[in-house]
C-alpha cells in the first residue's frame, strides 16, 4: 500500500499516480487545517500512516476470506462522520471489498481528504470509478451505514428503517489503571487520551484508578503531551472549562493542559478527563457492562493495550458490529 501519509518527495510511484498528483495530495494534507482546524498536518499524516499499515494485501485477503459475498452488487449508502481525518474510510473499504457499490455522503468536516483519496484509489484501480460515487443526496440505496450523534441517529433510524442498516451513535472509551501500572504504560495511556485531541470515540474520556493510586504519577506520565495546548482550539476548550469550574467552585486538578475532574460521567469535554477511584474492580466491570452501549473500547492491561485505542485493526469494528458480515448478508 502506498504510504500517503509520508511527506517524502515522490520517488517513482507507479500504478497511475503521477508526481504532480502525489504532490497535490501532500499539499492538501498540509493545508487542510485551514478548512478544519482540528485536522492538523501531524494528525492527518498519523491517520494515513495508520491506514497504510492496515491496508496490506495479505491482511486484506485474510480479512475478506472469512466471508462469502453474493455476486449481485448492492448500492450501499455511507453517511460518514468527520470528527477524525478519513474516519469513514473503513466503511468505504468494506463496501468496495464486499463487491458492492458505495454511495458516499461526506461530512462537511471532512469533505476534501476523502475525495482526494478516492481520486488516488481510482487512479490506482480504474474499475473503482464505477464502484465509488460521492453524492450530495442519498438515493437508490439498498442498504445504509450511517454514523452520527445520538440526535441524528434517531433521524437515521426513522428514515432508513425500510432497508438493512447500521446506525452508529455517540460512544466513548474508558481506561482502568491499577497501582501496578508502569510509567511507560502511563505515557502510552496519554496517546489514548490526546491522540486527535480526544475527538474520537476510541479516545479515553474516563479513567478508573485503583484506590490509593498517586495522581502525581499520572500527571508525570502525561508530561510529554504538553504541546497539545499550543493548538488554539484545544487551548480554548481547556481555558473555557477551567474558568467555568473556577467560577462554579468545582474541585479539579490540572497541569496546564489537562483538567482532571472526579466525576461519574463517562463523557468528558475536550481538555477535561473524568476519573474515579475503585476498591473492587468487579464494581467497575459491572458499571461498564451496564453502559456497554456507550463504550467503544476499554483500555487496560487485559483488553485494549495502553496506547493502542487509536490503532484499531482492520477487523476491529465500530460499536462491535461486524460490518463485513452485514454486507455479506445483504443477499
Amino acid at each position: 500500500m502506498l504510504d500517503l501519509g509520508s511527506n517524502k518527495a515522490w520517488s517513482g510511484y507507479s500504478s497511475g499516480i503521477t508526481e504532480e498528483e502525489f504532490g497535490d495530495f501532500q499539499k492538501l494534507i498540509g493545508m487542510i487545517h485551514h478548512k478544519n482546524h482540528w485536522f492538523t498536518e501531524d494528525n492527518v499524516r498519523k491517520s494515513f500512516s495508520a491506514w497504510g499499515n492496515e491496508l496490506k494485501e495479505n491482511a486484506l485477503n485474510s480479512w475478506v476470506s472469512q466471508y462469502q459475498f453474493p455476486e449481485s452488487n448492492k448500492n450501499v449508502g455511507i453517511i460518514m462522520a468527520g470528527n477524525l481525518p478519513v474516519v469513514g474510510l473503513h466503511d468505504l473499504v468494506s463496501v468496495v471489498l464486499s463487491n458492492n457499490i458505495a454511495l458516499v455522503k461526506l461530512s462537511s468536516d471532512d469533505d476534501q481528504l476523502i475525495p482526494a483519496l478516492i481520486k488516488i484509489l481510482v487512479n490506482l484501480c480504474p474499475e473503482l470509478e464505477a464502484r465509488i460515487k460521492v453524492v450530495q443526496k442519498l438515493e437508490g440505496f439498498d442498504a445504509v451505514i450511517a454514523t452520527g450523534s445520538n440526535n441524528t441517529s434517531r433521524y437515521f433510524e426513522a428514515y432508513f428503517k425500510h432497508v438493512p442498516n447500521i446506525i452508529r451513535k455517540n460512544r466513548t472509551s474508558v481506561a482502568i489503571v491499577k497501582n501496578s501500572i508502569s510509567h511507560k504504560e502511563l505515557e502510552l495511556l496519554g496517546q489514548d487520551i490526546f491522540d486527535y485531541y480526544g475527538l474520537g470515540c476510541r479516545n479515553v474520556t474516563k479513567v478508573y484508578f485503583e484506590e490509593g493510586f498517586d495522581l502525581d504519577r499520572f500527571f508525570k506520565g502525561m508530561f510529554s503531551f504538553g504541546d497539545v495546548v499550543n493548538m488554539n482550539k484545544y487551548a480554548n476548550n481547556f481555558d473555557y472549562h477551567r474558568t467555568l469550574f473556577l467560577l462554579n467552585q468545582v474541585k479539579f486538578l490540572e497541569n496546564g493542559f489537562l483538567i482532571l475532574k472526579e466525576d461519574e460521567e463517562l463523557y468528558s469535554p475536550i481538555g477535561v478527563l473524568h476519573y474515579e477511584f475503585f476498591k473492587a474492580e468487579e464494581e467497575v466491570r459491572k458499571y461498564i457492562d451496564d453502559h456497554a452501549d456507550q463504550i467503544q473500547c476499554i483500555v487496560s492491561e487485559n483488553e485494549v493495550k495502553y496506547g493502542a485505542s487509536q490503532k484499531p485493526g482492520i477487523s476491529d469494528y465500530a460499536d462491535g458490529v461486524d460490518t463485513m458480515k452485514f454486507l455479506a448478508e445483504l443477499g
